[in-house]
């Protein structure tokens, strides 16, 4: 068997359905295995986003005989129908040319140049199944000279146009057949020898035909057969007529070679911070600080560390005068100084998290400005975001950051144990202070974005599993791809896959196991295609969520009654908020509401029942889907 990979930007084209033989024509060198409902393809229209493709895995064969019928060309009218004129492609209209490494929603991979969001020059676009093509493109479409291998082993090398092998090619079967000559849309068209396993060669100078039913079959049926597993049937009615029950009309060939738009980024959060911006020094300080703090720094040697490494005290002072230093650039900015807490241990864990030390003063310390929340969390620190999403940056009050000092030790043993942890990751502890007339410290970390994706968030939710005041302040029709919702707001349950949620249930005990204080946990969902590519725990898991009903009579219902209506969804989620401590305003703040409302209700618990309260949530909004 050799199912090809996910449809791309459209199906094969329709006019393959004009095919006017009610036998069937086997001179499509399509794996086989792998069927569309027509029906359902042509309701999608070939949307990548929104297409459920209804896949069918065959090993049945048949044994049509194959005649040769020199200079016909009745089959010629249907090969006409198809667009394979890749020279109607106007430039200038695609857009800019650049070039792209993206991984894209699908799972898979382009490698090569572009122009706006399709790939036009070379390239090279890996499927989530092991296939690939390289070579050239012309408006999002294979055209040109390129290589095509299916994940079974088998290969096409030669001219494509339009998306469709066209001109001369040379097949390789999985089996190790071969079939090199003259191709016209994916059918063999014209002059080509065919070498078979057994060593047997034929030499041809037309275009297969398929016979009339029943002629003399089986004359050549064991060497056919020996293809077989690379070559699929399309069958269509006598004029349009119904098609007979082995019809596979909407077979997916290598209309993969035609790659999908690639994802355009969703609405942005934030305000950029440009010149003129109350906070635009306070961000050239800290990309001024970041470049000298990582620039300077050797990578670690290993991932072993002291203790005395996650001493408070090991922290570094550099002084940042506009004129420059011995050590510092001259810089446009107010004159300020420059902590770094615990380098060598946020130095080993980027390493731990394969962060690049280029790459990661390229995002925060870029061209690109970076992203300011429009207003300031209930906790009151402002949050940052680099350009690319990858990562967030947080203004910490000063006993957080003893709760992360203390708790380093502990944090940096547990990520390196579990590199499937859902607990935010930390990349550096960092204060800057101004001098002069305005005496100032800014403290703040740089943690990993939970929603860096090229999908477009279309929900997030923060959850606590608690319930008062748990819910948006929104009305229903503001609500957004940027707003927060909260437990109250919840109205699914999320169904993971068996083992995923094994998995997912392991690593939640572990996390818990060695809590901080306080924990809430966000999720982001997205509509999607579901998929089972290879995935990262909480990172674009293709999932299903069940929609619930609340008793309305019920306002504090945190889970309501499962419908039975399902959607798919990729998810994102994670462990937040890990450095609340829980102090003595907290412990009053639980003897006040406590007094007014449902203890059990409000999110300033003591730990241990913060921690059993929030699991006990965690294990009822996340179950195993059972289809």
């Amino acid at each position: 068997m050799n199912p090809l990979p996910p449809p791309a930007s459209r199906l094969w084209e329709a006019s393959i359905r004009k095919l006017k033989y009610s036998t069937i024509l086997r001179g499509s060198v399509v794996p086989s295995g792998a069927a569309f409902d027509g029906a359902a393809a042509a309701a999608t229209g070939g949307d990548p986003v929104t297409l459920t493709p209804s896949l069918s895995v065959s090993s049945s064969t048949s044994n049509t005989i194959y005649q040769y019928e020199d200079g016909d060309d009745d089959i010629d009218s249907v090969l006409d129908d198809v667009d394979t004129d890749d020279d109607d492609v106007d430039e200038a209209s695609l857009g800019e040319p650049s070039h792209s490494d993206q991984l894209l929603p699908s799972g898979d991979f382009y490698q090569g140049d572009l122009r706006g969001d399709l790939p036009h020059g070379a390239g090279k676009y890996l499927w989530t199944d092991g296939s690939m093509y390289e070579g050239s493109w012309r408006g999002g479409r294979a055209a040109g000279r390129g290589k095509f291998s299916w994940s079974s082993g088998a290969i096409y090398e030669g001219d494509l146009a339009g998306g469709y092998m066209h001109g001369q090619g040379t097949y390789i079967g999985e089996l190790g057949d071969t079939f090199a000559g003259l191709w016209a849309n994916n059918l063999r068209h014209g002059r080509g020898t065919q070498a078979y396993v057994n060593g047997d060669v034929a030499a041809d100078q037309g275009m297969w035909r398929p016979p009339e039913v029943g002629a003399d079959q089986g004359r050549r049926s064991s060497r056919r057969n020996s293809m077989s597993s690379d070559i699929d049937s399309l069958v269509e009615g006598e004029d349009g007529g119904e098609e007979t029950r082995n019809d596979r009309s909407w077979v997916r060939t290598p209309s993969c070679m035609r790659a999908p738009t690639l994802p355009k980024p969703g609405k942005k959060q934030g305000e950029t911070i440009s010149k003129g911006h109350k906070n635009y020094e306070l961000m050239l300080n800290l990309q001024l600080g970041i470049r000298h703090a990582v620039g300077r720094q050797s990578a670690p040697a290993s991932l072993d560390l002291k203790s005395s490494a996650f001493d408070p005290k090991e922290k570094v002072w550099t002084r940042f005068p506009p004129e420059g230093s011995k050590h510092t650039p001259p810089h446009q900015s107010c004159d300020f100084r420059w902590k770094d807490y615990c380098p060598l241990v946020f130095r080993t864990l980027r390493k731990l998290f394969d962060v690049d030390p280029g790459d990661y003063m390229l995002s925060i310390c870029g061209d690109d400005a970076l992203l300011e929340l429009s207003s300031p969390g209930k906790s009151g620190s402002f949050f940052y975001f680099t350009n690319d999403d990858k990562y967030m940056i947080k203004t910490m009050k000063k006993a957080e950051v003893k709760v992360l000092l203390r708790m380093l030790p502990a944090y940096y043993k547990h990520v390196r144990s579990f590199d499937n942890t859902l607990v935010t990751k930390f990349f550096g502890l960092h204060c800057v202070k101004i001098t002069g007339a305005i005496q100032k410290k800014v403290r703040f970390v740089i943690m990993g974005n939970l929603f860096c994706s090229n999908y477009s968030i279309h929900r997030r939710f923060d959850l606590k599993g608690s319930s008062h005041g748990r819910t948006t302040d929104k009305p229903l029709d503001q609500i957004d791809e940027t707003t927060t919702l909260k437990d109250l707001d919840l109205n699914f349950i999320f169904r993971l896959e068996g083992s995923w949620y094994e998995d997912f249930c392991r690593q939640v005990d572990k996390d818990y196991s060695s809590s901080p204080d306080n924990e809430t946990t966000q999720t982001a969902l997205e509509d999607e295609e579901k998929r089972k590519a290879p995935v990262k725990l909480g990172i674009g898991m293709p999932s299903r969520v069940e929609n619930v009903v609340k008793n309305p009579e019920s306002e504090s219902q945190l889970i309501g009654e499962p419908t039975g209506e399902f959607q798919d969804v990729i998810l994102f989620f994670g462990i937040i908020d890990i450095l609340q401590d829980y102090d003595i305003s907290k412990k009053l703040e639980h003897a006040y509401k406590s007094m007014q409302y449902d203890p059990n209700s409000i999110s300033a618990v003591d730990p241990k029942q913060y921690c059993k309260r929030f699991r006990d949530f965690i294990y009822r909004a996340f179950s195993e889907d059972v289809q």
